[in-house]
Formats: structure tokens, C-alpha cells, sequence
């Protein structure tokens, strides 16, 4: 018999459903990985293999990361990157990354996800695009694997180095771009889950065009079309950016992006600080993505990208907490947060962006960006059993509580109290379950303290 686990006496359910329901006094039922029933606790079923008493919790579907570069936890607040730019950040901590081998790269996956999953988040995009001393993508996979996080690997590269007229040095670079595709095939094959709730898929995500060829952009994108795999990237990070994409390609981001066949419903971009009205349009028109990182974009002084435009035009958002190196953090609460107060400042007006909208874009926005909204990003009958619930007791929602669902956004974010992921609890308590959050710290910290020296 499929086992049963009954959530109950939720203090209120955000369900982001079609009618964006929220159900006061709520229950939850999932049979096996699924979510079965959710409604008012006077229609909760009286038995199931497990209870779990959620009175006075506010309960969300889990948080959906779209955009991460894990293997920067071993580099947050470097003092040489501390106060540069993109392309001056980047420059500061090339030679630092350099030194990354696989097992760093599982100790800093496993310090990214433990602090995404603590925050709330139940699936995470990581985009993977430093191939040095033999890190591959399966490093990641068996880290997200290990933490019991719902993955979307995106097989990175950097094929553009310094001698050809790209940002990162030489030694960095994956000369051999038909190398990179035929490890962007075997990753794929190895790892990528069609079926609706796969717990690991691969994307191909050439870094971004100051990185990587033309070429290899439009070879990438006609592999991942053939596997049917999705596409990820950089663009309109920076003013830098668009000034590359110029004087490079003679072109816009934007047109860049169309020229090399990066627009699609299976095509999803990372930042776009300086996206263009008619690239606003392009991607609305075509079902393109947007992984929105406000952190980042603020930490790094790129600017404020442009959401409340791309929301009204149609186009599909995300959040990403962006690398622990461009933020510091990767709590995704907390983006979402930001994401609220940044799309205020930008144009002065408080009503552009409110607290469910914000919270929208942590669930159901990063689910269509990502391809799942079929099966992610709701508390919905039929859809996987990603939840998380949070204390409306914490000392950071005191005196919200005349409103605990947009007090998780307006309030200083707390750590997730319990966390579901694909129907196992991975949280419980605010404990992380999986791992030792300790041995994680330690490790963590034992390494980034090598790579410093």
C-alpha cells in the first residue's frame, strides 16, 4: 500500500493554484510522492500512515531556485572581489577557482543546497561551468543526490579564454569545444529524467558570450533540442555585457541571443539586468525565461533589472540566488524579498511589485522557467509533494501576523521549519535531516580556508 502522510491545522495554505486559493485552518494529504487532496481541515481525512501537526505554520509550495553557481560558496566576501564589478569580480576570483578540485566541488554543492533547502527551496537549478581538475557535472549530481534536493544540473563551459578575446584566462578554459559537446551528450544521458517528477535533469548552458564562441552557442543549442534538454545562460548581465556583445558581435544582447537560436519555451537566461524593450518582447513572444537575481545584480552594481516590464509583457520569472560568491548567501526567501523591494525602487512605486507576486515568482515562476509547471511550484492535487511550512511564532514574524503570507516576504526571512521534498521529509523541526548540517560547516569551512591560503 502507497504510504499516506497527512499535513494538518495549518495555520493557512498559499496554494498558488489557478485561484491562487489560500486556505485558512488547511490540511494536506500525499500519497506516496504525490499531492492528493488539500482543503479546510472540516473535509481532512481521519487516518493516514503519518500525521504531522502543523498548527500555526504558514505553508507554501517549495521555493524554486533557477539560477545558482554552487561551487562559489567556497569564495563568499573574497577582500580582492569584495567591491568590483562583474567583469572586475570575475577577474579577482579566476585565479582562485582555478585551484577547485571534484571533491571541493561535492563539499561546496552539498553548503549550497543544505542553505537553499533550510530557506525553503525544494528544487535547484545549478549552473555548473568550471571544468577544471577533472570536476564534471556528476559531482553535483551525486551531492544533490546525497542532500535529497530536486535538481536541474546545467552543464556549463567556458571555451573563450583571454588570447582569443574572452574574459577568462587560459588555463581556465575548455579549449576543445567538441569535447564540451560530447561531455554535454554523455551528462545527459547519464543523469536527465524525462518523466514529470524527475528529481534530476540536465540542461546545456554554454556560460555566456563573453565565455564561450558563437559556435559553440548554436551547437549547443541544436544538441539540446535533439535530446530535448533545456537551454541556460547569461545575458544583459551588466553594462560590460552589452558593451562585449557590441564591439564582439556588432549586435544587442538581444540580438545575439536570436541570432544564435537562444529564444524558446526550452530556453531560460540568467539576470538580465539590461534587457532591452525589444528583447522584453522577444521573449514574451517566445516563451522564453528569466531567472531573476536581485541580490547579485545589487551586490555587484549591475543595476535593476527591469521584472515589472517583463511581468506585464508575459514574460515567465523566476528566482535565482545567483553564485554564494555574487551574493554572499543563498537563501531564497530572502531573494524573493528583494525581488519585492527592488522592483519598488526601480521606478519609485510601491504597488509594482507585491508580497504574493514575489512569492509567485519563488514557486510557480521558477517552475514554468524551468519547464515543470505541470508538476512543480503548487499545492494542487496531481502535483509533486514539494512543501515547506515556516513558524508564524518566530521572533521574525512577531506582530505579523494579521497577514503570516506576506509576512514570509515583508519580515526578515526565517528558516523553514519543515521541508517536503517529493514526498519525503528532508526538514523537520528547522533540522536538516539528509546530512550533518555541522560536518557540512566544518568541511566547508576547512576548505575555503585552503583555497584562501
Amino acid at each position: 500500500m502507497t504510504q499516506t502522510l497527512l499535513l494538518k491545522n495549518a495555520r493557512v495554505i498559499a496554494t498558488m493554484d489557478d485561484d491562487q486559493r489560500e486556505i485558512g485552518n488547511g490540511y494536506i494529504l500525499i500519497r506516496g510522492n504525490r499531492i492528493e487532496a488539500v482543503g479546510p481541515m472540516a473535509e481532512c481525512p481521519n487516518e493516514a500512515d503519518r500525521t504531522i501537526n502543523l498548527e500555526g505554520h504558514v505553508v507554501v509550495p517549495g521555493l524554486i531556485n533557477t539560477h545558482h553557481h554552487m561551487f562559489q560558496s567556497l569564495t563568499r566576501a573574497l577582500p580582492a572581489a569584495q567591491n568590483g564589478e562583474l567583469f572586475d569580480w570575475l577577474s579577482a576570483l579566476f585565479p582562485v577557482w582555478r585551484n577547485i578540485t571534484p571533491a571541493m566541488q561535492r563539499a561546496a554543492s552539498r553548503t549550497a543546497m543544505a542553505e537553499l533547502m533550510l530557506s525553503g527551496c525544494t528544487t535547484a537549478a545549478d549552473h555548473a561551468y568550471l571544468h577544471v581538475n577533472g570536476i564534471t557535472l556528476d559531482d553535483s549530481v551525486q551531492a544533490a543526490t546525497e542532500m535529497g534536493i530536486r535538481f536541474h544540473g546545467a552543464r556549463g563551459a567556458m571555451s573563450l579564454g583571454q588570447s582569443q578575446g574572452g574574459l577568462p584566462p587560459d588555463e581556465l578554459v575548455e579549449a576543445d569545444e567538441s569535447a564540451i559537446l560530447r561531455d554535454m551528450q554523455r551528462v545527459v544521458e547519464a543523469h536527465h529524467d524525462h518523466s514529470p517528477d524527475a528529481m534530476v535533469r540536465i540542461a546545456l548552458a554554454p556560460c555566456s558570450p563573453f565565455t564561450v564562441t558563437t559556435e559553440l552557442m548554436r551547437e549547443a543549442a541544436t544538441m539540446a533540442r535533439s535530446l530535448n534538454v533545456g537551454l541556460h545562460t547569461h545575458t544583459a548581465e551588466n553594462w560590460k555585457d552589452v558593451a562585449f556583445s557590441k564591439e564582439r558581435y556588432g549586435m544587442t544582447p538581444t540580438e545575439f541571443t536570436e541570432d544564435v537560436g537562444w529564444v524558446g519555451n526550452d530556453v531560460w537566461h540568467a539576470h538580465c539586468v539590461h534587457l532591452d524593450d525589444p528583447g522584453i518582447a522577444l521573449f514574451a513572444h517566445t516563451g522564453t525565461g528569466v531567472a531573476h537575481c536581485p541580490c547579485s545584480n545589487m551586490r555587484l552594481a549591475s543595476g535593476i533589472a527591469p521584472v515589472r516590464k517583463m511581468l506585464d509583457a508575459g514574460v515567465k520569472v523566476g528566482l535565482g540566488v545567483d553564485g554564494s560568491a555574487s551574493n554572499d548567501t543563498g537563501n531564497l526567501l530572502d531573494e524573493a524579498r528583494l525581488a519585492m523591494l527592488s522592483a519598488r525602487v526601480r521606478e519609485q512605486n510601491p504597488g509594482d511589485m507585491t508580497a504574493r507576486e514575489a512569492l509567485r515568482m519563488a514557486t510557480r515562476g521558477g517552475a514554468e522557467v524551468l519547464g515543470r509547471g505541470d508538476a512543480l511550484g503548487r499545492i494542487q492535487p496531481g502535483y509533486c509533494a514539494d512543501i515547506v511550512a515556516f513558524r508564524t511564532d518566530d521572533i521574525a514574524m512577531a506582530g505579523g501576523q494579521s497577514d503570516p503570507i506576506a509576512s514570509l516576504v515583508f519580515c526578515t526571512p526565517p528558516r523553514v521549519d519543515w521541508s517536503i521534498i517529493n514526498g519525503r521529509v528532508v526538514i523537520e523541526d528547522g533540522e536538516l535531516l539528509t546530512r550533518s548540517l555541522p560536518h557540512i560547516i566544518e568541511e566547508q569551512n576547512r576548505i575555503a580556508a585552503s583555497l584562501a591560503d
